[in-house]
């Protein structure tokens, strides 16, 4: 066995969230067998462990759902307190609720019995408030906590008890919360703790108005399964800076990107537009009011360019060999994914002068793509992170070993990325669509260089294989082409970059043997050395990934085959029970299997949410 620090797994835990707050914990309520286990607010585990007991009984699961992201509900039966018959007479029920900066449980024990039961209940909670990246890094340190009576409190977090009715005493690093009842024949006692959580680091709320989203109708049930329950996740990630309340975006996922995350959150509201088209509109403003204003190699900020991430602090993750600043701009593609999802919101009914509020920043987001994006001179939009210890891959595949040869080598930046290019046509055409739209100026010189990015691109990136020609993952240091096939040419279906016979032949490769596992489209190619169905990006399937590539395909024409591929996402939502995670194992479909989960994979995630909605477009 490894002695090294290993990230949490997360598959069988069961979550309660409603950003920024979420709750793991196993089937039985209780947290602290899983390194995973905890009550967090923000970036801080304020709680890393819970139980419930009854004296002279265990609590013996037998049931747990979960009918809101909000809300889970644990059953079991308290057998050492019942009498000798087989049915089980004296119940427990557990119902853990969730809200932005509050956890509240109901503990309900039920008697059939027709003589009085003495109850002895405890709960057992130990205080934490460790850092999030310490606990995604396997690193949990367990820092020191006081207790004054009525609250828990670190440095900057704590959290308030109340308990109705209990004593309350510090017992061995734990707060022991106890009550004692008699429960009457045939009858219910209940008890209740809250607990309101706090931390004065953190640089996101819940915002101020709740979701409006539409559900789209649909008549498959299994894809209106997958829908409802997308829109709950989806409201339940929704957040707001601060200081612009009325403002929502949806966080990346749980458990560790409950933030901004630029690409995320434009991808999100980008593939649920259907569902809300506001929150792209928002979006936008969140994201212009940190738009990048100077050159900054520490924080890879730029002129116009868009943010990666927001973060309370600085991010470590020392096995990663990653440390981030708060505010971190490491990203090639959220730029011009920004101009693209400001040109759908106006399309949708984005408000003209909501859109002219932007326009500085669209110009803005314009000149980075020509001015700043190539910061290596190699003619395309690419990045290298010049610090060391920031991202090594700055696209959607952000892994270190993402970027590889069909030998498994990989390959060395700076990267230019094909999809980003795709991106960044895109977004120099409908960019100078909007200039034109809005009687502005400079719309002739994006045509001409998005079109010259078109001819380069075709004679740089394409590369033929025994698998075929098809676009290569990128452009390595030296200006070869990385000639791995990969879902990144889904990416480029419906940018306009390709001709619809090169759009064609990218749509019959991730229909293939090689790239559809049945589940969805893998992130690499059987044919790759590097292929593994276990692998973050080399081989496993991601719910959003395959939506891009529908998204796309629909764009460009190829209706069937976007049904296609759309049926087989809910084939896989099914076996997620129609919470999709963020990514799935790219093992090739066999009759009556399920999908094989990746055991890290977070859940819920924004995009792989949104991923329905798309889905329902293809499929209605």
């Amino acid at each position: 066995m490894s002695d090294s620090p290993l990230q949490p797994l997360l598959d069988d835990a069961v979550i309660v969230l409603h950003a920024p707050t979420q709750v793991w914990s196993d089937e039985t309520g209780d947290m602290g067998t899983a390194p995973i286990h905890g009550v967090y607010h923000g970036d801080v585990r304020h709680v890393r462990a819970l139980s419930v007991s009854v004296e002279g009984t265990a609590v013996e699961t037998i049931a747990c759902s979960s009918p809101a992201p909000q809300r889970a509900v644990f059953t079991g039966v308290l057998r050492g307190v019942d009498d000798d018959q087989p049915d089980p007479k004296v119940r427990l029920d557990r119902e853990r609720t969730v809200r932005a900066g509050g956890v509240e449980e109901r503990i309900r024990i039920s008697s059939h019995r027709d003589v009085p039961v003495p109850i002895a209940l405890t709960v057992t909670l130990a205080p934490d408030f460790e850092p999030l990246q310490r606990v995604k890094a396997g690193l949990p340190d367990h820092g020191a906590w006081a207790w004054d009576g009525e609250r828990a409190s670190s440095d900057t977090a704590s959290f308030a008890l109340t308990a109705p009715g209990a004593v309350v005493a510090v017992e061995e690093d734990a707060l022991a919360v106890r009550w004692t009842a008699v429960l009457e024949p045939r009858s219910t006692v209940e008890f209740s703790f809250a607990l309101a959580l706090e931390d004065a680091t953190l640089v996101v709320r819940e915002p101020a108005a709740a979701a409006h989203a539409t559900v789209p109708a649909v008549s498959d049930p299994r894809l209106g399964r997958w829908l409802n329950r997308a829109a709950g996740d989806l409201a339940a990630l929704r957040l707001a800076l601060p200081a612009h309340p009325d403002d929502a975006f949806y966080a990346a996922g749980a458990p560790w990107f409950f933030t901004l995350f630029g690409r995320d959150a434009i991808w999100a509201a980008r593939l649920a537009l259907a569902l809300d088209p506001t929150i792209a509109a928002s979006t936008l403003r969140v994201l212009a009011r940190l738009q990048g204003t100077r050159n900054d190699p520490a924080t890879a900020e730029a002129p116009g360019k868009i943010p990666h991430e927001l973060r309370s602090g600085t991010l470590s993750l020392p096995n990663e060999g990653v440390h981030l600043p708060p505010l971190y701009y490491g990203t090639v593609d959220a730029t011009p994914l920004w101009i693209c999802l400001l040109a759908d919101a106006r399309d949708a009914g984005m408000p003209e002068t909501e859109v002219r509020e932007l326009l500085p920043n669209l110009r803005a987001a314009l000149n980075w793509m020509i001015d700043h994006g190539d910061a290596s001179g190699s003619g395309f939009i690419d990045y290298v992170d010049e610090t060391g210890h920031g991202l090594a891959n700055q696209g959607w595949k952000d892994s270190g070993d993402s970027i590889q040869w069909r030998d498994g080598r990989l390959a060395e930046g700076p990267i230019a990325l094909s999809e980003v290019q795709g991106y960044a046509y895109e977004a120099a055409v409908r960019g100078a669509d909007l200039l034109d739209a809005l009687g502005e100026d400079g719309s002739e010189p994006l045509r001409v260089w998005a079109a010259d990015l078109r001819a380069r691109f075709r004679a740089a990136y394409w590369v033929a294989t025994p698998e075929g020609r098809y676009p290569a993952i990128a452009l390595d240091a030296h200006g070869a082409a990385v000639d791995t096939l990969t879902s990144n040419i889904g990416h480029l279906i419906g940018t306009g970059l390709l001709d619809p016979d090169e759009e064609r032949t990218c749509v019959a490769l991730l229909l293939g043997d090689s790239m559809s596992s049945g589940f969805g489209i893998r992130t690499l190619s059987t044919g790759a050395r590097g292929f593994w169905p276990l692998s973050y990006h080399g081989g496993s399937v991601w719910a959003h990934d395959t939506a891009v590539a529908v998204h796309g395909m629909l764009r460009a024409g190829f209706a069937p085959e976007a049904a296609d591929v759309a049926g087989e996402l809910v084939d896989a939502a099914e076996g997620f029970d129609f919470r999709m995670p963020e990514l799935h194992a790219g093992d090739a479909r066999t009759s009556g299997r399920s999908p094989v989960p990746y055991p890290a994979s977070c859940r819920p995630q924004a995009w792989s949410a949104a991923a329905a909605v798309i889905c329902a477009e293809a499929l209605g």
